[in-house]
């Protein structure tokens, strides 16, 4: 046998506990295109009865959403679904069961085109299923090569860091752009946002499982709730400008990217992968990313 294949069969070390995390994430996914199919309905019918405004949601529309009963059943769900991702990624390698998202992609394009009553053409079938292949194949190599490591505290200081930069770079360039009330910025802007916070709520449950528990623990524990807090705003922005279908589409693919990669640069939960494991990582993450993109560009919104 080759020695990276060798290589690669030593890198396979999740115990049974740790697959049972995939069907747990995999309903997770499911409450999330729930979630996602009645908070978009919700934001859609609060936009019909006050209006739309140019420069994403104001107060009063957020307001709104908190008495309209289908976007708190969606955000209960959306609770469940964070609640089940929380369990798998505590137990189990971030870079395996993050990716397994994308699942909610295909119940939620079911739903938007039995309620809208409108079926995708095969454009937007092609750029679904170009996700999906994309993840697919991310999820198989991450199976394979992925580990749990001990998190240190400079990784915990270097992931902070970094999400400091991010938060100043996303409020700057909102303000810049927010009034082109495009779909893929806030898509973007949430998915990398979820992305740290999936990291950060990873890393600050492995340190307090394993009784650690400081000050920088402390602020990650803040930075989980400013980075989800201003990715849920940028989410119900995605809705209001976009499909369900797209918006879905586009954090199940940029929010594992982003984790994923934080899990292999800095936590290094693929240590010692062959060439080829980073190669397919490589391939697969662009594979997925032009689905987004295509689906963008063929979103069922426009023709609905």
């Amino acid at each position: 046998m080759a020695p990276d294949l060798v290589d690669l069969t030593d890198r396979i070390n999740m115990t049974p506990f740790q697959a049972l995390m995939i069907p747990v994430a995999l309903v997770g996914s499911v409450f999330l295109s729930l979630g996602a199919h009645f908070q978009s309905a919700g934001v859609h019918r609060v936009e019909a009865r006050i209006g739309r405004q140019s420069g994403g949601l104001s107060v009063r529309h957020v307001l709104a959403l908190l008495g309209s009963g289908s976007w708190v059943l969606g955000t209960l769900m959306l609770g469940c679904a964070v609640v089940l991702q929380l369990v798998s990624i505590t137990f189990a390698p971030l870079i395996v069961v993050q990716p397994l998202g994308a699942v909610a992609l295909v119940i939620t394009t079911w739903f938007s085109t039995r309620s809208s009553g409108v079926p995708l053409d095969a454009p937007s079938r092609r750029a679904v299923w170009t996700c999906i292949v994309g993840v697919g194949i991310f999820v198989g190599i991450a199976a394979l090569v992925g580990h749990e490591t001990p998190i240190s505290h400079s990784q915990l200081v270097t992931v902070l860091v970094v999400l400091a930069v991010v938060l100043a770079i996303v409020l700057l360039s909102f303000r810049l752009v927010r009034r082109r009330r495009n779909p893929l910025y806030f898509i973007v802007g949430a998915g990398i946002l979820y992305g740290f916070v999936a990291t950060l709520a990873k890393v600050t449950l492995n340190r307090v499982v394993n009784g650690t528990f400081d000050w920088v623990t402390a602020v990650a524990i803040a930075g989980v709730i400013v980075a989800a807090v201003l990715g849920g705003y940028f989410v119900q922005n995605a809705y209001a400008s976009g499909s369900p279908d797209l918006v879905i589409a586009g954090l199940t693919v940029i929010d594992p990217i982003v984790a994923v990669g934080i899990g292999i640069v800095v936590l290094r939960e693929a240590t010692g992968a062959p060439w080829f494991a980073v190669a397919g990582f490589l391939l697969a993450a662009a594979i997925a990313i032009t689905g987004v993109f295509q689906l963008a560009k063929h979103q069922p919104e426009a023709r609905r």
